[in-house]
């Protein structure tokens, strides 16, 4: 099917859903192990979300979180939550209890969507013994899967379907309760005085609550949410200090996310394997969000397994693929070629040249993207194109996402020459609306001329690619000289045998701090760490060469892929 054109622009993300929904219908929006849910399929489950969620009460501005993995019901969620004009809060499944409950608290949130028994572990339990959560009035445990969706043909369900949803299959009854409030003017349910609940409720005594609530009700309310709304909270890794929450709206994401699908031409009729979380903006928003943009296809894994999705791969026909760097080099180890793969991406940290090579080669990827950005930037600063050369895209992050701007500053904030170094500052949609309830960070990081100030290094070219060459507080001091761990890195990376790496400046008692390496080998073979250091005598400045070299079998990680630099110092 040719995907047809919008005569007016979605303004927020449930309406891009309906309209996706009107336009490509019978188009497969996700596809979850043997379930298919067309694009009018999506958006029938999302409304029904937008319904249940009115008749809890759920209000404009209200915040409810979604705890789980990687899943259509985490997609049709948080589409119907955005629809009941609330803000979503994703939180990444590697959190445990303590850190949940302090993301609930500080955000307030009203709901709260969870799992039980993913990787063994009960989600609602976890927050057991956390305290009280004052503002959280309800859990609800997503469970069952999705029927396959073969004939949703008409985009939204009669104002007189009382029936529960057939979408949703093979859940288990919980021990939720449902509310027989009478409605408002708008189809809300009133609120009653208390409205917590003493246990989670399962999915489809959720869902059954939509048979309350009108379906021109949510579209109403759908229609009424503003595209300046905040659409959702992220947090940011907490890598160097108490993770913040990025506040962004409707507008901005749609806008950027819009610009990033053109930038490495994503299309309706690709087949996206989503591998990142969707807790962070390379899943939520570069994954889901472009997608929607382009009517393309999700295909999901919610647990990476190399094999497994090397089968994924080849059976669903992948034709997209966008990941960290380890992604691509577990998945050449499989030793597989994808002949359908069009576009492989990936960014976040240094890419050997080798690696964008074996990209191609050894998987098949016709073309290959790298990109860079930052929770607080929607997720994208800069693309380096499909169709770009291997060293330009291999140690480039490209050029600002079109319609923002980047500069180089120095310390005393003043625009640095051409190919100087400098803190990264970008200004454009892709600068969030602030941090949550926290006023001086917000104007910490955005001046008031617009210019968010990264907390990473890079230098620009003539041509206006941005080289990421290292972190503010990843700038270590030998013996009084600066020594970049980005530029180690980028150079430990050129050695035979070396997966990933990870610098780090750790205290000496001589020269004040000096360079520690952690190492993860490639292949089985035997590594030798001095072998490793007389290499780099040849290729680095005495005081850049790590004075202790550590061997691990993966490096500690944030949940959104960011290597735990503060671990590995502590570690020392």
């Amino acid at each position: 099917m040719v995907c047809e054109e919008m005569t007016a622009e979605p303004a927020t993300i449930p309406a891009l859903v309906s309209a996706q929904a009107h336009r490509n219908g019978s188009t497969v929006a996700i596809v979850e192990g043997s379930a298919r849910l067309t694009y009018a399929g999506l958006h029938t489950e999302a409304l029904r979300v937008t319904r249940a969620a009115m008749a809890r009460g759920v209000a404009a501005g209200d915040r409810v979180a979604i705890w789980a993995p990687n899943s259509a019901h985490w997609i049709v969620t948080a589409v119907g939550l955005l629809g009941a004009g609330a803000t979503v809060v994703p939180i990444g499944t590697r959190l445990r209890g303590p850190e949940a409950a302090a993301l609930l608290r500080r955000t307030r949130c009203r709901g709260l969507f969870t799992v039980r028994g993913f990787l063994g572990i009960d989600y609602p339990w976890l927050l057991a013994d956390q305290g009280p959560l004052p503002d959280l009035e309800f859990t609800v445990l997503l469970s069952g899967t999705y029927a396959t969706d073969d004939s949703a043909t008409s985009p939204s369900m009669s104002d007189d379907d009382q029936d529960p949803p057939t979408g949703v299959a093979r859940s288990v009854t919980g021990s939720g309760h449902r509310r027989r409030d009478r409605r408002e003017p708008d189809g809300c349910a009133r609120r009653p005085p208390d409205r917590r609940e003493s246990a989670p409720i399962d999915w489809r005594d959720f869902i059954a609550d939509a048979a309350r609530i009108r379906s021109s009700d949510a579209e109403s309310r759908i229609a009424a949410v503003p595209s300046d709304a905040i659409s959702d909270i992220l947090f940011t890794s907490g890598t160097t200090g108490s993770p913040k929450g990025v506040l962004t709206t409707h507008r901005q994401t749609l806008t950027v996310l819009d610009r990033w699908a053109s930038a490495v031409t994503l299309r309706h009729g690709d087949r996206c394997l989503l591998v990142n979380p969707f807790s962070h903006t390379f899943g939520y928003k570069a994954g889901i969000v472009a997608c929607l943009l382009r009517a393309a296809t999700m295909v999901l894994v919610a647990v990476f397994d190399p094999r497994a999705v090397a089968d994924l791969m080849t059976s669903e026909r992948i034709t997209v693929l966008a990941g960290p760097p380890t992604v691509f080099t577990d998945l050449l180890a499989v030793g597989r070629s994808y002949p359908e793969l069009r576009l492989a991406g990936t960014g976040g940290t240094a890419i050997p040249a080798d690696l964008i090579a074996r990209m191609r080669a050894g998987l098949g990827a016709d073309q290959v993207f790298t990109a860079y950005g930052l929770t607080e930037s929607v997720g994208v600063v800069a693309v380096c194109p499909p169709g770009t050369d291997i060293e330009r895209t291999a140690h480039t992050v490209g050029k600002a996402l079109p319609g923002s701007e980047i500069r180089i500053l120095s310390a005393d904030g003043r625009e640095v020459p051409v190919g100087m170094p400098g803190r990264i500052v970008v200004r454009g949609p892709n600068v969030m609306s602030g941090y949550l309830d926290d006023p001086d960070a917000t104007a910490a990081a955005v001046d008031p001329q617009g210019w968010l100030h990264t907390g990473d290094v890079g230098t620009l070219d003539a041509d206006g690619y941005l080289r990421v060459t290292d972190r503010l507080e990843d700038m270590f001091i030998v013996g009084g000289f600066n020594v970049s761990a980005a530029e180690v890195e980028q150079t430990l990376l050129g050695y035979p045998g070396i997966a990933e790496v990870a610098v780090v400046g750790v205290p000496d008692e001589r020269l004040g701090e000096v360079g520690a390496a952690f190492v993860v080998p490639a292949g089985t073979a035997p590594f030798d760490a001095d072998d490793l250091l007389a290499w780099c005598r040849t290729r680095l400045a005495g005081y850049k060469i790590p004075r202790m070299v550590r061997i691990l079998d993966r490096l500690p990680r944030t949940t959104e892929g960011k290597v735990r630099k503060r671990r590995l110092r502590c570690a020392q």
